[in-house]
């Protein structure tokens, strides 16, 4: 099954490359040997800043001119995912021992779809760069390849590819590889020699006047820029100071990463030390663009954390980073930009100094220490739950539940505005919710909408209600669970997340125009201002949210989930009255405001009535039994409190 997922990973990327328009497929391999591109031109290589390669790559390419363009682009794509195959198997062979049978089994087909996924991988794909082939060479010249010798060419001829590869040249002379170290360099040397010779002035202008090709490409403080010095100028700093401390923070990323590299090599963990030392190499560099940092994604072989629970927050955080844009993993606000805009830079520089990777000798290397479970109380029904029912005590890690909650609510933002339809079908359904209200005689939304609009305090505290208390509240709950029930919270988190995926499949079979975008019925947009209804795109006020994703209600429903925790939870009858209160304003709001149908606050409930019952089915109970604590484990006060409770 793993190995036909990578089949339909590869096929996919290849149809995604192919099916372009020829003039935005494989955007830089047509800018160098395309018709026109850089290598058919007589002059130098670097008269544009299109090449951004060493005169080496320059004399590697020159040969695949003179290939026919369809074909070419067949034989890069098909070559790149046998690189990316490749890849992938050499790191899956390369895991430090002792390895299971299941994860001998599983690593290769994982380590290529991670591959397939991720975004320098992507990003090389698209735009027809060489970068896959400088971190294959040094992997199979240190893990597939016998003899130093051969592994030194392989890692050197990398290196005149990209020239900060030379630090596994340091690498293997730390860990005692003297001859594998020199005949790198020496294999570096010669092949810029070779450049040297052949494209003197070619060569002078990439390493002398753009000093190793820094000036070449985008502008260095660009985004795509994932290195200290990129970051260093998004920062501000600029000439002289910026370079002294680029230079500085450099040296020290390279000391403390080079040492700890040389420390795993020699624990056994050679893949790990690879990885490592491509982090160095990426920070240190004067230019590190997306499609070179495959050396974050191979740190995820990295093992941290003494317990169970925390044995996958690296590698669920490196996956996240390598896959996912920084938008998606922050959101859009002023404070988080340093971090979302160089969220790679700080993976690499994580992996590289920080990240306590545990040493093979450590007795948590194996064993770690075991996650907590208790028993869901026993349920009325009998085959309830359908899932294992063993359920942890203990909190999630922090920054892994963030990084989560972060990127579902992302997928959920983007699916409900792909969950769009046109204004004819999101009215028709207008008109016939507001028919069957008529029906049932609860269509008040426009005595109730007008009477608001027609005052002051009302309806400013209303329309600040519907725009605010729609997220803090069931942040705030989230985070009071977290805190003081971690076991509840895993469970309410669960019956939240159901009731939210419900309600993006209501969102995409039934579009519903709210009433404030009904033409015809006279109601009055409190909280956006009026609607030109003689616009055709009226209703999309922003490209920022569907406006016609208004059934179910997750105003109403979120706010029902925050009422329900509350009363269930709370341990004081002034905490309860309040739960049951936020739902009672957040409906008014969303009616008074012409933002919903009250059948609108009907499906949220329905959804979330249907979250809990999942949740109930598939996990038992919110309730939890007596669970006894594995040897080793110190009580917390956590458990202590648990236990009083329980007694009482």
């Amino acid at each position: 099954m793993l190995w036909l997922i990578v089949a339909a990973l590869a096929l996919r990327q290849m149809a995604a490359v192919l099916r372009q328009p020829p003039d935005e497929r494989l955007t830089e391999l047509e800018t160098w040997i395309g018709p026109h591109g850089v290598l058919h031109v007589p002059g130098s290589l670097y008269d544009t800043d299109h090449f951004t390669g060493t005169p080496f790559a320059g004399l590697v390419l020159k040969p695949l001119t003179r290939t026919a363009e369809q074909s070419l682009g067949v034989a890069w794509t098909s070559g790149s995912l046998l690189l990316v195959a490749a890849l992938g198997v050499v790191a899956a062979r390369a895991l430090p021992g002792p390895v299971g049978r299941r994860t001998a089994l599983l690593g290769a087909p994982v380590a290529i779809s991670l591959l397939m996924l991720s975004l320098p991988v992507r990003n090389a794909f698209h735009l027809g760069q060489v970068s896959i082939l400088p971190v294959l060479l040094v992997l199979v010249g240190l893990f597939a390849v016998r003899g130093e010798r051969a592994a030194g060419v392989l890692i050197g001829v990398a290196a005149a590819l990209q020239p900060t590869v030379l630090l596994f040249a340091v690498l293997l002379r730390l860990t005692g590889r003297r001859r594998c170290a020199l005949t790198a360099a020496g294999a570096f040397t010669a092949g810029t020699a070779l450049a040297w010779a052949l494209l003197p002035h070619d060569s002078w202008t990439y390493w002398v006047h753009h000093v190793a090709g820094a000036g070449l490409g985008d502008q260095a403080d660009s985004l795509a820029n994932q290195s200290l010095h990129g970051a260093l100028l998004r920062s501000g700093l600029t000439g002289p100071p910026e370079i002294a401390l680029f230079l500085a923070l450099g040296a020290a990323v390279a000391v403390i990463g080079l040492r700890r590299a040389v420390r795993y090599a020699r624990d056994g963990q050679l893949l790990l030390a690879v990885a490592v030392t491509g982090c160095v190499a990426v920070a240190v560099s004067p230019t590190a663009w997306q499609h070179q940092l495959l050396w974050v994604l191979l740190a995820v072989v990295g093992r941290a954390g003494r317990s169970a629970s925390d044995r996958m927050v690296w590698p669920a955080v490196v996956v996240l980073v390598t896959t996912l844009p920084g938008t998606v993993l922050l959101p859009n606000i002023g404070a988080a930009f340093p971090v979302r805009d160089n969220v790679l830079l700080l993976a690499a520089l994580g992996a590289a100094c920080a990240a306590p990777f545990l040493p093979r000798t450590s007795p948590y290397w194996r064993r770690p220490l075991p996650t907590v479970h208790a028993r869901p109380v026993a349920s009325r029904l009998r085959r309830v739950p359908l899932l294992p029912p063993r359920r942890a005590l203990g909190r999630p890690h922090l920054l892994l539940e963030l990084l989560l909650l972060r990127v579902v609510y992302s997928a959920y933002a983007h699916i409900r505005l792909a969950a769009t339809a046109g204004r004819e079908t999101a009215e028709r359904h207008g008109r016939q919710v507001h028919a069957v209200e008529r029906w049932l005689h609860i269509d008040i939304e426009r005595a109730l909408n007008h009477a608001v609009a027609g005052t002051g305090a009302p309806r400013a505290f209303l329309d600040y209600y519907y725009a605010t208390f729609h997220f803090l509240v069931p942040l705030a709950v989230l985070a009071v669970l977290y805190v003081r029930r971690p076991a509840d919270y895993r469970w309410a988190r669960a019956t939240l997340g159901l009731a939210t995926l419900l309600a993006l499949l209501g969102f995409w079979l039934y579009p519903l125009a709210p009433p404030r975008l009904m033409p015809g019925l006279g109601f009055i947009d409190t909280v956006h201002g009026v609607q030109d209804f003689t616009r055709p795109d009226y209703g999309a006020l922003t490209a920022l949210t569907n406006q016609y994703a208004a059934m179910p209600s997750l105003h109403f429903g979120w706010s029902l989930w925050c009422g329900v925790i509350i009363v269930l939870l709370a341990p004081k009858p002034w905490m309860k009255a309040l739960g049951v209160l936020h739902p009672l304003c957040t409906v008014t709001a969303i009616v008074a405001t012409a933002n919903h149908w009250v059948l609108d606050a009907v499906g949220g409930a329905a959804v979330v009535a249907l979250g809990f019952l999942i949740a109930h089915l598939l996990i038992g109970p919110r309730r939890l039994c007596a669970a006894p604590r594995p040897a080793g484990v110190p009580e917390t006060p956590e458990d202590k409190a648990r236990a009083v409770e329980a007694r009482a």
